[in-house]
């Protein structure tokens, strides 16, 4: 399904959730330093990059894409982390990557457009950062460092087939916060 909004389209899988992805971007391998971006609603705040899929994007290459845009960096894409569900106040379901930066460019289109901003944080400082307006973007770096909350499923108790229907668009009946 897809919804059209001025600039951009919606799309959403067969259960109504968003399609969107998002990257940590890492300043290197040791992934003991990520790049937050300012948000585009509240300036002050800091937010993983990423945002919605476009028709017949592949979530790799979404959020490749998000970085791009939103943080003005390129790099050498790494692990899926996981897929995350978030369904309190909007149904999203967020494909998040790591990304290892190996580029980082001066001025980029939403630092142009809408003066985002762009920092380094220690992960544990970008966790405290996060958690009080972005709880599920702290969850991605809960889940980076092995210390999910107990709702989270590791990816490693998900069956084999259960992530191959997360990769064929289609998905487990079970809810998770944390898919894949």
């Amino acid at each position: 399904m897809m919804k059209f909004k001025p600039n951009q389209t919606r799309t959403y899988d067969v259960e109504g959730f968003k399609r969107r992805a998002a990257c940590l971007c890492f300043k290197n391998e040791t992934e003991d330093e990520v790049l937050l971006v300012s948000s585009s609603r509240h300036p002050d705040q800091w937010i993983v990059p990423g945002g919605g899929m476009e028709p017949d994007e592949e979530p790799c290459g979404a959020a490749v894409r998000e970085v791009y845009e939103e943080a003005g960096v390129k790099g050498k894409l790494g692990r899926l982390l996981g897929i995350f569900e978030h369904n309190q106040d909007r149904k999203h379901r967020t494909y998040v990557y790591t990304l290892v930066v190996t580029e980082m460019l001066e001025d980029w289109e939403d630092s142009v457009n809408i003066g985002r901003k762009r920092k380094w944080f220690k992960v544990d400082e970008a966790i405290r950062v996060l958690q009080s307006h972005k709880p599920v973007h702290a969850e991605y770096l809960h889940r980076l460092k092995g210390t999910c909350n107990p709702t989270c499923t590791p990816i490693e108790k998900l069956l084999y087939s259960e992530l191959n229907q997360t990769r064929n668009g289609t998905y487990p009946q079970k809810n998770y916060n944390l898919v894949y």
